[in-house]
């Protein structure tokens, strides 16, 4: 199967899921309902549950099992770009060719999709079978300190306080391994201690969602300088018109596009040291410098 057609069949996946999942909520509040469905179901490429098939199917764990930890991690993803996309953060209008939430439905709407979408994650977690309670605690300490304060949080508070400032290399560093990468770090590791897996292979995969983490969000500051609205489906240039800390603000475009490469081929050198076929892993680390939105 190529990497397109295992992007197509696990994004139809978990898309079914989640649908299922929202349409199943009691109708209680049902514009926000709407809202959640409209933030979580809009498009977007699925990275996250992407990194949680691939890795678990890798491991020798079926999809079905698998499915509440997809969920769980794309469900913390969509409530952080709903937040994020609020006027009090980044004032985003437009999220996977769409109106992000706040201007599809209202300000208050939205900060309640996210607040519910975070809180829905964690009951998709409590559906993950693992092997005994002390991997249950080490999935959900892993989980909650990727989304938390110690991850995700902490990530978009550094990046809104580096706004119009020069990091160093490494202070920008810290900010992305925080904001993007903790959730894609986790996405790779929570299946590790689903199937138990030995700490040396642990220690690679760790070390492999690092480097692809930090160059999924390099490639992210380079589309931002060279695609245009249309492809991006968000708008493009806001970066530099915000005087955000990016990659090509720091480094210039060309050496951004060379600590790309440095990284996918550093992540692929970890993922040659495990005694898997991980080749949609390495696939995937491939197609993140390359793609175009």
């Amino acid at each position: 199967m190529t990497l397109a057609e295992q992007q197509q069949h696990y994004r139809q996946r978990i898309d079914g899921y989640l649908g299922a999942l929202i349409d199943g909520l009691p109708a209680l509040a049902p514009n926000l309902k709407a809202a959640m469905k409209h933030g979580l179901l809009l498009g977007g490429k699925r990275v996250r549950p992407f990194l949680v098939y691939s890795t678990g199917t890798m491991l020798g764990l079926d999809e079905p099992r698998l499915d509440p930890m997809a969920a769980a991690v794309e469900c913390i993803h969509a409530y952080s770009l709903i937040h994020d996309d609020l006027p009090a953060m980044d004032d985003d209008k437009l999220r996977r060719g769409q109106p992000t939430v706040h201007v599809a439905f209202d300000e208050a709407t939205a900060i309640l999709a996210g607040d519910a979408l975070q809180a829905l994650a964690f009951e998709e977690l409590a559906k993950c079978q693992v092997a005994s309670i002390e991997a249950f605690k080490a999935l959900l300490v892993l989980f909650s300190q990727a989304a938390g304060y110690q991850g995700m949080v902490s990530g978009q508070a550094m990046d809104m306080a580096a706004t119009g400032q020069t990091l160093s290399l490494a202070a920008l560093e810290q900010v992305h391994a925080h904001k993007t990468g903790a959730l894609i770090r986790a996405s790779v590791l929570m299946p590790t201690l689903m199937a138990g897996s030995a700490p040396e292979h642990v220690e690679a995969l760790a070390t492999f969602s690092e480097k692809l983490g930090l160059a999924f969000q390099v490639q992210d500051d380079i589309l931002d300088v060279t695609a245009n609205t249309e492809t991006l489906g968000k708008t493009q240039g806001k970066d530099q018109r915000d005087h955000k800390a990016t990659y090509p603000a720091l480094l210039g475009l060309n050496q951004a596009q060379t600590k790309a490469q440095t990284l996918v081929d550093e992540a692929l050198s970890c993922l040659a040291s495990l005694p898997y076929n991980s080749e949609h892993l390495a696939a995937l680390a491939r197609y993140v410098i390359t793609r175009e939105r």
